[in-house]
């Protein structure tokens, strides 16, 4: 059924590293969307002022506020496709995450206010509401649609790598729960008498799952527009690309800039012989740059810094210094290593250390001990470091 909806309301619908393909997939999730909740919404919420039942008008309230997120998530996706601007010159790609927020946030007030009238008629010592056989048909009906839209938004956000998509299948698998849960309360009413409202107590623990998954699908959208580690395999693939060209000796202050899906920016410094043809050399990095713009469809910068690959006192003494900062923590490296001509008196050795994510430690708690043991291995080795951060979230 997927497949065939996209055949028919997307051309070249294969083509999805395309813009305006990738929108239409967004714009296709939120019509299916509209459509179906509000078939949902509406027989639900006849059915449930018919039976006074609170769980089934909420479930029919919950479709209509699903309804308003399928329209902002078709808002987003094409908002988000909006060209660059003076105001914006990296695009407005970010708006299709914050599309995903504005789902999230309707999953917790829809959550709160499901929440809100279970407990009121527990305290109120409501009765159990009175099911007819057309409830238990329209809420069968409703668990197999939601099924659906499950799989259909989990399947075009997995193709368009989509967080808004996949935030709207999270809701719906949501939908699916709670209307299961509110169809097992109506069967057991039916054939066994309770003296307690079950309705209400089934609906306030829909009400804290629907809030448990809000929660989880905020975190998931916020830690996008916050700005989350890039995918390991996005940072693999850019490093041996660039390691692939020759005299490139190693890389390293890799930095991705996410401004949304299909647009991102990276920069990344690379070591090559200083006594490198410079002519030769700069061909190489457009090409690597282009290469990996083809592969990855980022936008790579790259900055050349010249190291001595001859000299094997130089080569002797990083090791050394590898040894000593690897001795403090593992995840601990270094680039940019120089070194001034052993003297009797004071050996300058010049590098950056990249410090970890987490590594509970200040730079100038972690400069000082690398100065402390670097004097144990040679009392002449005076360090001068920088530190730097990891941006990748790869230690």
């Amino acid at each position: 059924m997927t497949s065939l909806l996209l055949k028919l309301f997307i051309k070249d619908y294969e083509n999805i590293g395309d813009k305006d393909v990738r929108e239409k997939y967004g714009v296709l999730g939120g019509i299916v969307g509209i459509i179906c909740n509000i078939l949902l919404c509406s027989s639900k919420i006849i059915f449930g002022l018919a039976a006074k039942s609170i769980s089934i008008i909420a479930d029919g309230l919950n479709n209509l506020s699903d309804m308003g997120s399928s329209v902002i998530t078709m808002i987003g996706f094409k908002l988000s496709n909006k060209p660059a601007d003076k105001d914006h010159p990296f695009g407005h790609g970010r708006m299709e995450y914050m599309s995903a927020f504005i789902v999230s946030v309707l999953i917790l007030i829809v959550g709160f206010e499901l929440g809100s009238s279970s407990v009121k008629s527990l305290i109120n010592r409501e009765a159990s509401p009175v099911y007819s056989t057309f409830s238990i048909i329209v809420l069968i009906g409703s668990v197999a649609v939601k099924l659906w839209m499950y799989l259909f938004n989990k399947k075009l956000g997995k193709i368009i790598d989509s967080d808004a998509l996949m935030a709207t299948a999270q809701d719906s698998i949501n939908d699916c729960i709670t209307t299961t849960a509110i169809l097992a309360a109506v069967i057991i009413s039916r054939i066994f008498t309770v003296s307690f409202n079950l309705d209400a107590i089934l609906a306030l623990f829909v009400a804290g799952f629907i809030l448990w998954s809000g929660i989880s699908s905020a975190k998931d959208t916020l830690a996008s527009i916050l700005g989350k580690a890039p995918d390991k395999g996005l940072i693999d693939e850019i490093e041996n690309t660039v390691l692939s060209f020759e005299g490139f000796m190693g890389i390293h202050d890799l930095i991705v800039h996410d401004y949304g899906p299909g647009r991102q920016f990276a920069s990344v410094h690379i070591e090559v012989p200083q006594d490198i043809n410079i002519v030769e050399c700069h061909e190489r990095v457009d090409l690597c740059e282009k290469v990996v713009q083809e592969k990855t469809g980022v936008e790579l910068v790259i900055h050349m810094d010249p190291i001595d690959t001859d000299n094997q006192e130089v080569a002797k003494t990083k090791e050394e210094m590898i040894s000593v900062i690897k001795s403090i923590d593992e995840r601990l490296t270094l680039h940019d290593f120089r070194m001034t001509p052993t003297a009797q008196k004071r050996t300058n050795l010049i590098f950056d250390v990249v410090l970890p994510a987490g590594l509970k430690i200040s730079n100038e708690e972690i400069i000082d001990l690398i100065c402390s043991k670097a004097k144990q291995v040679n009392d002449t080795y005076c360090c001068v470091i920088t530190v730097d951060r990891d941006f990748t979230g790869t230690y």
